[in-house]
């Protein structure tokens, strides 16, 4: 971890995120193809490969020692012992694919034992770039920022995102829950961003029901820099996460466990 340059890794990282956020934003052919993958609500478009295909060209020059794992084209092995990337060009491509824009751009570094070290969310449609540096704070557009001060649900605002289509165990008892609190909850279409928004202090909490490092890896460093407590610190694939302001993570967490969304 000591021999990755962090600086040059950022710098590469930014200059990715605007030319993804310059891509996604072109007017898109209404004909453009767009493929399933899993089935009808896992979908992939000409844009997604274009980005990753980009995205990978120039890592791969820049660190040739570094693995990389994409949502597209799946993992690249590096060096032994050497950190790996991990790329999601499109997060939100269902978003994107009907002209709803709200969607990003997600890559991150990791250590050898997963360890995040680097992460950028780009939010082309708003002009935002979230960044973080492991131990450095989190960043939005060059601008520090934080989790919200606030300490409960109510009258606030939580994030999630359905498992593709469909709602994923536990989350139901949660929404539950969250209404009775009067707290206000919104399922936006990307991971990123929705994990991205409590680190910059507008969501008091986000969850989702299946972390995936491509999409969650990134949002979850800038997060944890900006001060939200997660739960767990460092998902394993396919496990449940939660995000938090520290100040409502006593109450927030409580309901997570007793809605059975922390069991998966």
């Amino acid at each position: 971890m000591a021999d990755v340059d962090l600086d040059r890794a950022l710098e590469v990282a930014r200059e990715l995120a605007a030319r993804a956020s310059e891509t996604i934003r072109r007017p898109r052919d209404p004909g453009a193809e767009v493929r399933e993958k899993d089935g009808p609500a896992d979908i992939v478009t000409a844009t997604d490969e274009e980005v990753e295909t980009h995205t990978r060209e120039v890592l791969g020059r820049a660190f040739p020692d570094h693995g990389i794992v994409g949502e597209e084209y799946g993992t690249t092995e590096g060096s032994a012992g050497a950190p790996h990337w991990v790329i999601d060009p499109v997060d939100g491509t269902t978003n994107y694919a009907h002209g709803l824009g709200w969607c990003s751009f997600s890559l991150g570094l990791a250590a050898a034992d997963g360890t995040p070290l680097l992460g950028v969310v780009a939010d082309p449609w708003r002009g935002e770039t979230f960044t973080a540096v492991r131990g450095r704070g989190a960043y939005l557009n060059g601008t520090r920022v934080h989790a919200a001060a606030h300490t409960t649900l109510t009258g606030h605002v939580f994030l999630t995102e359905w498992a593709a289509h469909a709602h994923w165990p536990g989350m139901d008892a949660l929404l539950a829950e969250l209404a009775d609190r009067h707290c206000t909850v919104r399922v936006m279409g990307s991971t990123a961003l929705s994990l991205a928004q409590v680190a910059a202090g507008r969501a008091t909490a986000a969850a989702i029901g299946s972390f995936h490092a491509v999409d969650g890896l990134p949002a979850l460093l800038i997060a944890q820099e900006a001060g939200a407590v997660a739960l767990p610190e460092l998902p394993s694939h396919n496990q449940p996460l939660l995000l938090v302001a520290p100040g409502a993570a006593e109450e927030t967490t409580d309901l997570w466990r007793r809605s059975g969304a922390a069991d998966g």
